[in-house]
């Protein structure tokens, strides 16, 4: 029996802002302890939450640029459940006035686009943090969290394969920081995910039985506890089992999932209207000032660096991933460097040396970069050496020009100094000489390179290659 997966994800992005969503503590991550908090966010009586401009501000951008429906009419529910890092014992969120519905975003899966849609995204508040004891059987509350604005974007069943769900919400990812609405830093929480997966018989349309994979904070986790429950809930189904309905989390270490707890609906958590917090009614005019500040966002930019630099379609996907990488792209081709060796060097030397840090994280200024490549361009260094000052660079953060001329790099195009060794090398190996005359042509690298050996990589190969054809032939 053939089935379909069904993914549909919930990602929830802590938004930008400086203070929390309705009060003004900081929203600063890694301070001690129990230190960024006030009466309002640990839920004291008779205190009253004030909205976030800012917040709504931000819901407003990722709608627009998901090209969804805004909401001028929206209105804040109380969910409410209990858990130790929750004070007030309810969320403030929203329930059947979301703020945004109905979008769209498009991916991209082995040279296939797909449109995903957007069910829904609503402001809330987020819940504190358990921290527990290695040792001890005891865990200790952190409220520094509680409070921080969340948007929680929640997707149509639309996916239909583990590949598709780690393309969408790289694609959100993208959006919601060329938006600076969001750092997405995964390790922080500040972008966590939730997956909903069931299968069905290809060709039933009744959704089958979903599993809730609950707080995922990495791509690689998410497509990997997606690709384990496909195959458990399929080997499941094939014995003739029934797939039960619960939330599960991902364990990492074990590569598995495992049991969370039975899987609540909307009806468990009695939602309600807030009675602290009146409507939120939103102008038109108020949405277009808005519309007015959006960046230039990753699949228009994608297009532009294609017709504009033109690059290939792979270079400018994956250099349009991210807001910081094609700034850097940008920066560094219009101080000097060509785009498409610029695009070169970032996916080649400089991903390589990140070894998967951000591209914020790197000491090479794009500047550095695009005057390194030119240094290439007009023959000050060649492509060898280019990739020796490249690594003291990333290391040191110095100029290519200093390295350079500290250790003394700068290439020999004098034609006089090389000549005389150009003659040496050939007196030396009469035979390979002999042959490259009788044409074997190829025996030109090797005569370059015992050139390159001997100027420690620092000869002109244009000259040098001029130089051993001339004297070859005489």
């Amino acid at each position: 029996m053939e089935f379909e997966i069904v993914i549909g994800l919930e990602i929830h992005a802590q938004l930008k802002t400086k203070s929390k969503i309705f009060c003004g503590c900081s929203t600063e991550f890694g301070a001690a302890p129990n230190t960024h908090t006030c009466q309002i966010c640990l839920g004291m009586p008779g205190v009253l939450p004030v909205l976030n401009k800012k917040v709504v501000e931000f819901a407003i951008k990722m709608g627009l640029a998901t090209d969804s429906t805004i909401n001028t009419f929206n209105q804040f529910a109380r969910k409410n459940y209990f858990y130790p890092d929750l004070p007030k014992g309810y969320q403030t969120s929203q329930f059947d006035l979301p703020i945004v519905e109905f979008g769209k975003v498009e991916i991209e899966v082995n040279g296939g686009k797909k449109l995903i849609g957007i069910t829904r995204m609503h402001m809330e508040e987020d819940a504190g943090k358990l921290i527990h004891d290695d040792l001890e059987p005891e865990s200790y509350v952190d409220l520094n969290r509680t409070g921080t604005p969340l948007l929680e974007i929640v997707s149509e069943p639309d996916m239909r394969s583990p590949e598709e769900a780690y393309a969408y919400l790289k694609k959100l990812h993208a959006i919601l920081r060329y938006l600076d609405i969001c750092d997405g830093n995964m390790q922080e929480g500040s972008f966590r995910c939730d997956a909903n997966i069931s299968l069905r018989p290809v060709g039933q349309k009744e959704l089958g039985t979903r599993t809730e994979l609950k707080n995922m904070n990495s791509f690689k986790n998410v497509q990997a506890a997606l690709e384990y429950e496909v195959r458990r809930q399929r080997d499941i189904l094939l014995d003739g089992g029934k797939v039960v309905q619960e939330t599960l989390l991902w364990d990492a270490d074990k590569n598995r999932t495992e049991s969370m707890r039975g899987k609540e609906e909307a009806h468990d958590y009695r939602y309600f209207p807030c009675p602290d917090l009146i409507p939120i009614v939103i102008e038109e005019e108020w949405i277009e000032e808005i519309r007015k500040t959006l960046p230039e966002l990753p699949d228009a930019r994608k297009e532009r660096f294609i017709q504009e630099y033109q690059l290939p379609e792979y270079d400018a996907a994956l250099l349009t991933g991210s807001r910081e990488l094609a700034d850097f792209f940008e920066a560094a081709v219009k101080s000097g460097g060509r785009a498409k060796k610029v695009s070169n060097w970032i996916m080649t030397e400089m991903m390589r040396e990140l070894k998967g840090a951000d591209i914020t994280e790197c000491l090479v200024k794009p500047e550095q970069l695009g005057a390194l490549l030119k240094m290439v361009e007009d023959g000050s260094i060649s492509g060898k050496i280019a990739k020796t000052v490249f690594l003291e660079m990333m290391t040191s953060g110095e100029d290519p020009q200093r390295v350079v001329k500290e250790k003394n790099l700068l290439q020999v195009s004098d034609q006089g100094e090389l000549l005389s060794i150009v003659r040496e090398i050939i007196a030396a190996n009469p035979g390979q000489a002999e042959d490259f005359k009788n044409g074997k042509t190829k025996l030109m690298g090797y005569f370059v390179g015992q050139l390159m050996q001997k100027t420690r990589g620092k000869a002109n190969p244009k000259i040098a290659n001029e130089l051993f054809a001339k004297e070859l032939a005489g």
